[in-house]
């Protein structure tokens, strides 16, 4: 079964992100063992300068780093990444499960995004759409997303 990590910054405060969210856990224990992180977001001023955000995305990003299992594939979630389709999401699945690395790791950043160099060391940069979204949301599209890949990859009738 596969290791699938979410490793967030930023808790989850309104109760319909929180129950969306369960609910997709829930639907993915069959296929994975996921495991959930929420890290702190860095306190920043009202109207932060790119020094201090830079610096705040740093900090995060060490802490990011010392949740990562060793050799972990990192899927870094970034407005830069690659737009996929779900069915590419599931093949990139696919391929990642006959990889040998025995975690598969998916970050989202804080509000401000990821810190540089997470999104260069990952092995994959992802974005969920040229559009913007609040980061919380981002969680529970990428969950629906997962479920969604594990349903094609399985032959399901979920992904009409």
């Amino acid at each position: 079964m596969m290791n699938l990590h979410i490793i967030c910054v930023g808790k989850l405060k309104e109760t319909f992100y929180t129950q969306a969210a369960a609910e997709y856990q829930k639907r993915l224990s069959p296929f994975c063992k996921l495991q959930l992180i929420e890290l702190p977001e860095e306190k920043l001023p009202q109207d932060p300068s790119q020094a201090q955000i830079d610096a705040a995305l740093k900090k995060e990003a060490a802490v990011i780093r010392s949740k990562l299992p060793p050799n972990a594939a990192v899927v870094a979630l970034c407005i830069e990444g690659k737009l996929h389709s779900s069915e590419a999401l599931a093949g990139l699945l696919r391929t990642w499960e006959n990889n040998p690395t025995k975690h598969l790791v998916f970050l989202i950043g804080s509000s401000y995004g990821l810190d540089q160099s997470l999104k260069v060391e990952a092995w994959v940069r992802l974005s969920m759409s040229p559009m913007t979204f609040p980061h919380h949301l981002a969680r529970v599209m990428l969950l629906e997303q997962v479920y969604r890949a594990f349903q094609i990859n399985n032959g399901s009738r979920y992904h009409k």
